[in-house]
């Protein structure tokens, strides 16, 4: 089975529904469900227009990679299936805030929105390592303005990380 499964914006999104209402919780606990298969316990969820493009988690231990962090992973994941170089009109779901090199990825990329769950300082809290910039803080000095919302199920993603083992 593959590690992640892509749906295009095309097809008719109902089938994607499953009698639910699609929202920012919805594709949080995908976001979540994501973090659960990573070396570092980070998932990601890519969306258009109610529609999943791409999903990922942290694989920097198995790529022997240190910028294969979720966010990076779903971004490169979805410009492949794009027609443009662009992200734009697409959220990004992340169970931890992004870190600073993923917000700047976000940025290169055009993505219009990032719903995090927990923040970096939450995960500071807890004990995991993190660069203590905020997204905001880097959106702020960017050239593309992102919506930024944080918080969605913080509380379930912060248990996914507590209970993570490297």
């Amino acid at each position: 089975m593959h590690d992640a499964i892509f749906w295009l914006c095309s097809r008719d999104r109902t089938q994607y529904r499953w009698g639910e209402i699609m929202d920012d919780e919805y594709f949080m606990r995908l976001a979540i469900a994501e973090s659960k298969k990573g070396d570092w316990p980070y998932g990601a969820v890519l969306v258009k227009e109610g529609a999943v493009i791409a999903t990922a988690f942290n694989t920097a231990n198995r790529d022997r990679d240190t910028t294969a962090h979720a966010e990076v992973n779903v971004i490169r994941k979805a410009l492949k299936l794009m027609p443009k170089l662009s992200l734009q009109g697409c959220t990004l779901y992340s169970s931890s805030e992004s870190c600073p090199m993923c917000t700047s990825a976000e940025i290169w990329s055009g993505v219009s929105r990032v719903v995090y769950g927990a923040s970096i300082q939450q995960l500071v809290e807890i004990g995991q390592p993190q660069i203590i910039i905020a997204s905001a803080t880097i959106i702020n000095a960017g050239f593309v303005k992102i919506d930024l919302q944080g918080g969605v199920l913080a509380a379930e993603a912060l248990e996914v990380v507590k209970n993570h083992s490297t």
